[in-house]
């Protein structure tokens, strides 16, 4: 019989893995990251951590009405996560920013956070993604009724969600010494063209595939 530990070691090498490929969170986190500091990329990767942690709950204790409900609602998830991504893209493809001083206080955590959390809970992907994962878990998952078990691996998906947010902000911050305002304005430039690419790939999977 597995230990409730090695659930919780699962559940971060989870967290990790569904974390680190680049999509319209990392991009927007990584941008807030440059602009503002560390913080502001943090809060930004904690948005897409708190929506992680509530699809990991869904797959880890089986809640079957939540998958049925994405499928079933998947096409108006999508619009609503596309049109989403590309007005976030948009914004930040024409805004100006500045390097603010030194001593100015972390701007933006709050929108950052509901922005990451929006940006992930809207996309299908994300959960349905998370079903895949802990379906194919096999012996490794929890036992039916194990709930310590799946409380931990939820905890483990969320603690590497959440170590993955803190690397990427801490290491993308540290680079702002060399920055000045030009290199912003680039960086937002490539950064919301992303943002809105990501968004017509998501129309383009949804009615040219569909």
């Amino acid at each position: 019989m597995l230990s409730d530990t090695f659930f919780f070691l699962i559940g971060i090498a989870i967290g990790l893995a569904t974390s680190a490929p680049v999509g319209p969170i990392n991009i927007a986190a990584i941008q807030r990251a440059f602009r503002y500091g560390f913080l502001p990329g943090l809060f930004a990767g904690a948005g897409a951590v708190l929506a992680d942690g509530l699809y990991a709950t869904f797959a880890a204790f089986g809640i079957t009405a939540v998958s049925d409900f994405v499928e079933t609602h998947s096409a108006l998830i999508q619009t609503a996560g596309g049109m989403l991504v590309i007005l976030f893209g948009a914004k930040v493809l024409i805004a100006r920013p500045h390097m603010p001083a030194d001593d100015a206080p972390p701007t933006g955590l709050v929108s950052g956070l509901v922005t990451g959390f929006a940006i992930t809970l809207t996309n299908p992907g994300v959960v349905l993604g998370f079903i895949a994962i802990f379906g194919s878990l096999g012996k490794w998952a929890p036992d039916p009724g194990n709930y310590t078990g799946a409380a931990l691996m939820v905890a483990g998906v969320v603690t590497g969600a959440l170590a993955w947010w803190v690397f990427i902000s801490a290491v993308v911050s540290g680079l702002r010494a060399r920055m000045t305002d030009d290199w912003l304005v680039w960086i937002n430039r490539i950064s919301g063209a992303l943002l809105i690419l990501f968004g017509i790939g998501i129309f383009a999977h949804l009615y040219l595939a569909g």
